[in-house]
């Protein structure tokens, strides 16, 4: 069992930048990929990055790619995002989740574990 705790969210101008963090608890951490996902309003959720276990291998969105950063520490049982050169469409409530693989997964379903999530606001 993995119990997750965003926060960092807020609101934040266009080109400005914001770092969220994730809380974990729970046996399963260090051996779990982590992602971060988003939901901006009205739409489907979607997947932001990844990070594998080790924290060697990490993935992102097209839309996001040299923009965010995702890092853990499982010294701590967090996992961060850096998010920076924001934009109004990157405005969502973001998610962090658990997988039960090691290795980096995109797909949604395959996480276990998910955060009450927090919400980022980029205005224009």
């Amino acid at each position: 069992q993995v119990q997750l705790v965003e926060s960092g969210g807020g609101l934040v101008q266009a080109g400005g930048s914001l770092r969220l963090s994730c809380a974990a608890s729970g046996r399963t951490f260090s051996s779990s990929s982590m992602g971060w996902f988003r939901q901006p309003p009205g739409k489907e959720r979607e997947f932001v990055a990844a990070i594998s276990w080790t924290g060697g291998s990490t993935d992102y969105a097209e839309s996001v790619k040299g923009r965010f950063t995702a890092s853990r520490d499982n010294a701590k049982n967090t996992v961060d995002l850096q998010m920076n050169s924001l934009k109004p469409e990157d405005t969502a409530v973001y998610y962090c989740a658990a997988s039960r693989f090691r290795w980096i997964v995109v797909v949604s379903s395959q996480y276990d574990y998910w955060g009450q999530g927090t919400q980022v606001t980029v205005s224009s």
